[in-house]
């Protein structure tokens, strides 16, 4: 299949907003039936969403999405590329989403794309108006048609043409469908409809099976797909260029006579073919040499780089070529030493020559090595890294951005997905009397008990790593807390002192800790007592670690999932420190998890117990013993078990208990019988996290006792106010808040309270798993209310506990 695409000169480019907004049928069916050079361009990496795998929000979301991206094209064949647009949270409009973003710096991201991927037929996700259903989805369709103008005129960002040429697609199209559409069909009026529901017999699979595979590694979003079979229509529409009827490549040379010079690669190509012979690969290497050469003579510079990319790969893979450097460890500390193996083999008959491994202009080795039919050749060598070495960083997150944008100096990285590797290894090969160069990343290789051979990327990281215990330190008087900061040697043999910065009105002791770490790996704990000021104060502290002269503040995040390579996140070693008015009742708090996230940890800061409680706890017999218990977020879409919880649940609640549900989808709920009167969840939500709450009851005992809850409360939220909202309840629920948009009807239902037998029933939309762990005071001191809900009735449960 490889070969007869690079017989294909045609790019397609689909564009959308976040991770998982692209349609994996399409880019599947183009990569591997059309034979089209694909990509997907995400404009953001989807750290405002969700996340079902794990606690992982916000900037660590987004590296996870990020390579849950890169997976998915691993599978169906595309390309990946992103703007330097930051997933701020949902946006009911373009208007506020491009007031946020940069618009002009992502638009020109958008256009550095078109013009170094040369798409001929561009195809967005989302219509370019207010049926897309999110400001995102909709800025991406509108800068997808702006950026074909745009990208054609010199006139327009002329930095870029120091490095590339003006580009203009031949058409841009809209991915429609029965969300916009319901009455399209194959013979709907400027519409073209592909069947993309075809076999591959190469691959063994129909491309919607492919695709599901594909789409199914966006896991963090619960996007798991079952594959299918047969006729699969997908519908565009035309929204910008030239009409065509069936083929969206028409009127577009896709031959090899789309460039000069290029009739006579495409002959010797249909010749390779056509004598392509599986159980000996190799028989076709004279033919892909001669294409090579006549590729190198191209004046023609995209075709001429994008090709003899891909024949290079193709050589590659038909000499059953295998180039691998592995480090001795998974990473150095710049100024240090690291031992690499590196591993040739040739696995077929037709001579190659090793001449060079040049390992990032940091050192070379020259040899004339024959690498004869599967004779493995291994060496070592040992790389002094230099000092000024960056540490491996996700490129996006080196500098501070702003709620909309990340900050990116380095053009050469705009757009693309990650990182370059820490050190890129060049191979330089004879092959057939031509000399060509192969780049492969060093890596770090394990042998797992369990799951065998294991890899990882290779990074630079600093020589210590500090990090704080908690996330979110919350005093509610003026009591000192224990903050506690882990070392983590990032080499062996240092020492050094430790010392928190706090801000003024605080106090810490002691000032000051010295240290002496022997062994790389090895960690050692420190605790100082943090005394608050007498007044509210919302601030931050962070770890300084000085070694000889040098100042270290990174901490260390390991994400670790089997669908993704591992990655290493060092954001600054840092946390929020927060004085607030709070009093609560109750001591002991249940909590059932569901997607996943850090309210538990929120809820002990402030001195409740907390048990997170397993599957089979979840009786009623256990639940009377508690003040409370809370659903985590969206466990009524993620949780299996809920069904069977849920007549327990209410029962407790019955008999004097307490049970907060927090937000869920309107869809895909695990049961339907969650409440005891009736509710129904909707899509209303309230985006912008500044937007105004009204208190409907302010005599409830929710908005009272033992915090009385006033506007100031709602003031220093992050990214919402909250999300799918219940649309319709019963009269027996008190709504407690109201909040809406600007220019929206009042939305009521975030916040529900019913009296159910001695007990209380509360559901909340309102974004208590991003409020907490971002320490907001108002946050805390509502939900502590709900949490003592059960404490302010005189009605106790069976024990004689007072509730």
């Amino acid at each position: 299949m490889k070969l007869k695409k690079l017989n294909f000169l045609g790019t397609a480019l689909y564009v959308a907003a976040h991770p998982d907004d692209e349609n994996t049928r399409l880019i599947t069916w183009l990569s591997n039936d059309r034979l089209a050079n694909t990509a997907y361009l995400s404009l953001t990496r989807g750290d405002g969403g969700q996340n079902l795998v794990g606690p992982e929000i916000r900037e660590a979301l987004g590296i996870i999405r990020t390579q849950e991206l890169l997976a998915a094209r691993r599978i169906d064949g595309g390309k990946q590329f992103f703007s330097r647009a930051n997933d701020f949270g949902y946006s009911k409009s373009a208007e506020e989403t491009q007031e946020i973003w940069d618009r002009e710096k992502v638009l020109a991201d958008v256009v550095w794309v078109y013009r170094n991927f040369r798409p001929d037929v561009v195809i967005t996700r989302f219509p370019p108006d207010e049926r897309a259903g999110h400001g995102h989805h909709t800025t991406s369709a509108i800068m997808a048609k702006e950026a074909y103008e745009v990208a054609a005129d010199k006139s327009q960002y002329p930095e870029h043409l120091e490095f590339i040429e003006p580009w203009q697609p031949k058409r841009v199209y809209i991915n429609t469908g029965r969300w916009w559409n319901p009455d399209i069909n194959a013979d709907t009026e400027g519409v073209v409809a592909i069947d993309v529901g075809g076999y591959n017999p190469l691959l063994g699979k129909s491309y919607p099976e492919i695709a599901a595979l594909s789409r199914s590694q966006h896991k963090s979003q619960g996007f798991g797909s079952t594959g299918t079979r047969g006729e699969q229509l997908e519908f565009l529409e035309l929204m910008a260029g030239d009409a065509v009827e069936k083929d969206i490549f028409e009127g577009i040379e896709t031959s090899w006579k789309r460039v000069k010079g290029g009739e006579k690669i495409g002959a010797v190509l249909e010749k390779a073919i056509a004598q392509y012979n599986p159980e000996n690969p190799a028989a076709i290497m004279p033919y892909l040499l001669t294409a090579r050469t006549e590729i190198l003579k191209l004046n023609d510079q995209y075709w001429k780089q994008t090709k003899e990319t891909e024949v290079n790969q193709l050589i590659k893979d038909v000499l059953g070529l295998y180039l691998e450097v592995v480090a001795g460890d998974f990473s150095v500390t710049p100024g240090d030493q690291v031992q690499l193996m590196v591993e040739t083999i040739n696995r077929s008959a037709f001579p190659v020559q090793l001449q060079r491994v040049k390992y990032n202009a940091l050192a070379d080795t020259v040899m004339q090595l024959n690498l004869t039919n599967n004779e493995v050749v291994t060496f070592k060598t040992t790389l002094q890294i230099p000092e000024d070495r960056a540490y491996s960083q996700p490129y996006w997150l080196e500098k501070p951005g702003t709620l909309g944008m990340y900050q990116v100096d380095d053009r050469g990285l705009i757009g693309q997905p990650e990182n370059r590797p820490a050190i890129p290894v060049n191979f330089t090969l004879n092959i057939g009397g031509q000399q060509i160069d192969y780049t492969v990343p060093v890596v770090y290789k394990w042998n797992d008990p369990v799951d065998g051979e294991q890899y990882k990327p290779f990074i630079f990281t600093p020589p210590v790593f500090a990090n704080i215990s908690e996330p979110v330190y919350i005093f509610s008087n003026d009591e000192a807390k224990a903050v506690d900061v882990m070392l983590k040697a990032g080499k062996s043999g240092i020492s050094g002192k430790l010392s928190l910065q706090i801000p003024d009105g605080w106090k810490i002791s002691p000032s000051e800790y010295a240290f002496d770490l022997q062994m790389k790996g090895q960690e050692k704990s420190f605790r100082f007592q943090l005394t608050p000021p007498k007044k509210q104060s919302v601030a931050n502290i962070k770890a300084v670690v000085e070694i000889e002269g040098k100042s270290y503040s990174k901490g260390f995040v390991n994400i670790e999932y089997d669908h993704i390579p591992t990655q290493l996140f060092m954001p600054e070693a840092e946390s929020q420190i927060v004085k607030i008015d709070i009093k609560k009742r109750g001591e002991v708090v249940g909590y059932i998890q569901g997607a996943g996230d850090a309210i538990p940890r929120a809820l002990r800061e402030i001195g409740y117990q907390v048990r997170e409680m397993a599957e089979d706890e979840v009786i009623l017999e256990n639940l009377k013993g508690l003040d409370a218990v809370i659903l985590g977020v969206r466990a009524l879409n993620t949780n299996e078990r809920i069904p069977f919880y849920m007549d327990d649940l209410l029962k407790y609640v019955e008999e004097g208990g307490t049970l907060i549900v927090q937000y869920n989808t309107n869809f895909r709920l695990q049961t339907e019988d969650f409440a005891p009167y009736p509710m129904k969840l909707s899509r209303d939500r309230v985006a912008d996290e500044t937007a105004e709450v009204r208190i409907l009851k302010p005599d409830h005992p929710a908005l009272n006792i033992p915090n009385k809850i006033t506007k100031e409360d709602f003031e220093g939220w992050v990214q919402e106010r909250g999300l799918y909202f219940p649309g319709e309840w019963d009269e027996k629920y008190d709504a407690l808040l109201s909040s809406n948009d600007d220019g929206e009807t009042p939305k009521d239902g975030g916040l529900l309270v019913a009296k159910y037998g001695r007990g209380y029933y509360v559901y909340t939309g309102y974004s208590w798993f991003r409020e907490l762990p971002a320490g907001v005071p108002g946050a805390y001191r509502l939900f502590v209310n709900l949490v003592s809900l059960g404490s302010n009735t005189e009605s106790k449960n069976t024990t004689g506990k007072s509730k």
